[in-house]
Parts: C-alpha cells; sequence; structure tokens
C-alpha cells in the first residue's frame, strides 16, 4: 500500500537528475535533452508564478536552461537535489527580472520628473533678466528725448555716432555729448559703479 506509485513507466526509466547533469557537464546533448525534458515544465511554472508575464517567462525559462548547460559542472550534490538547484536558478533569474523591469521603471519616472521641471538656474536667470530689462526701461524714460533716441539708436540698433548724428539731424558733437550724459545718467539709474 505504501509503494511508490511511477507514472509513465516504471522506476527504472525516470531520469536521475543527479546522474544526467554529471553527463551534461562534460557535454552531453542527450542528456542535456532528458534534463531538458524533465525540468522545462516546473521551470516555467516557478518562472510564471514570479513573473505573472507569459512571455518573459518563456524567455526566462530559455536563460535558464542554458545556464543549466553551461553551468552543469557547479551542481553539488551535497547541498541539495538536482532538481532544487535548477528551480533555485530559475527563482533568482526570475526575481532578477522583476528586480531589473522594477529599476528600469524608477529610471523613466524619475527621469520624466526631470524633463518637466526646468532647471532652477534657468529660472532664476529669466526672472533675473525680466528685472534686469525693466530697469533698464525704467532708466531710459528717465533721460531726456534726445539721450533716450542717440542711446536706443548706438546701443540697440548698433549705428555708429554719425549715423545716429544724420539720421536725427543733429550736429556729431551733440550726439556724442548727449550719449555721454545719457550713459552716465543710465550707468547711475542702474547702480553700476565706474
Amino acid at each position: 500500500m505504501n509503494d511508490p506509485v511511477f507514472v509513465g513507466g516504471p522506476a527504472s526509466a525516470r531520469p536521475d537528475l543527479h546522474q544526467l547533469l554529471g553527463l551534461v557537464a562534460r557535454g552531453d546533448h542527450e542528456a542535456f535533452s532528458r534534463v531538458y525534458d524533465t525540468v522545462c515544465g516546473p521551470v516555467l511554472g516557478l518562472v510564471r508564478a514570479v513573473l505573472r508575464d507569459p512571455a518573459q517567462s518563456e524567455e526566462v525559462t530559455q536563460e535558464v536552461l542554458i545556464e543549466v548547460w553551461r553551468t552543469a559542472a557547479r551542481f553539488q550534490p551535497s547541498r541539495g537535489s538536482a532538481m532544487t538547484w535548477i528551480l533555485t536558478l530559475a527563482h533568482r533569474r526570475a526575481v532578477d527580472r522583476v528586480r531589473s523591469a522594477q529599476a528600469a521603471s524608477d529610471r523613466e519616472r524619475r527621469a520624466a520628473l526631470l524633463d518637466r521641471t526646468p532647471a532652477y538656474d534657468q529660472v532664476a536667470e529669466q526672472v533675473e533678466a525680466r528685472l534686469e530689462r525693466e530697469q533698464v526701461r525704467r532708466c531710459l524714460r528717465g533721460l531726456t528725448e534726445l539721450q533716450r533716441q542717440s542711446v536706443t539708436l548706438a546701443y540697440y540698433r548698433g549705428l555708429a555716432y554719425r549715423e545716429v548724428a544724420e539720421l536725427l539731424s543733429v550736429p556729431l558733437g551733440t550726439v556724442k555729448t548727449r550719449l555721454r550724459d545719457g550713459l552716465i545718467r543710465l550707468r547711475d539709474c542702474l547702480g553700476v559703479s565706474a
């Protein structure tokens, strides 16, 4: 009544994974084929339970079986059964995949947050430039009409003194004097030290 029941044939027909892994370690393709047939279902089931994604589960199962082929010589029977060793490899690989996917998701989320948040320096520079423009406009309003026109034409439009004088129909000496006086008043208004 307590005799073991083997489904699929007598006990001698069941593959001994321990012995098969020894043969796989020596490069035996037939032995690996038998290992594959024996462990593929349990490995896929374990991996699918961890990942819950059929496509990734199949990929990780394939990676695990390749790892079994490459590292069969590392199996140590004194530390547990062959099936336990293979399922441990599968579990570790599946958990690594979950952690990797989570890390990638976290990186993408942080990158998206950085893209949406303008750099502090950029905002500070924009505010500072706006304040400086407003202060220059206020100071320009404090100049006489001839000084304001002379400064605007010479410094904002890039005209030479002679061109400013011709455009305003004023002698060159007067334009130079008005520009000098206007720039001194701007300097004082803006609080720039000479």
